[in-house]
């Protein structure tokens, strides 16, 4: 999955789940289901998210969404392999961004 989201130091939990195509009822569960979610909040109790926890979201995404994990299995999973988890997303992440490039080369032929 590729979000497309702009450089910003934070972004509004509108702007997230329209990014992962969610609801942001979703988000603000996984924020509290999830204890590496921790977006800011101002005066009015809106969130803001960080760049690093949109990098966050994007991991659960891809295990609760794409994988098919369940709630309890990812937190585990994140709490005891996170550093094999990682990697392999990252690893996952770049062949997506090598394989949309392509496309886009095929398509210009």
């Amino acid at each position: 999955m590729h979000i497309e989201l702009p450089e910003k130091r934070y972004y509004g939990i509108g702007e997230v789940a329209k990014a992962f195509d969610v609801n942001t009822s979703l988000i603000r569960f996984w924020e509290k289901e999830f204890d590496v979610l921790k977006p800011k909040k101002n005066a009015k109790g809106n969130r803001k998210f960080t760049p690093q926890d949109i990098t966050n979201l994007k991991l659960i995404y891809h295990l609760v969404k794409e994988r098919g994990f369940t709630l309890e299995g990812a937190k585990t999973h994140l709490k005891e392999e996170r550093h094999k988890t990682l990697s392999n997303f990252d690893i996952i992440q770049k062949l997506e961004k090598v394989k949309m490039e392509l496309i886009k080369i095929k398509n210009n032929l």
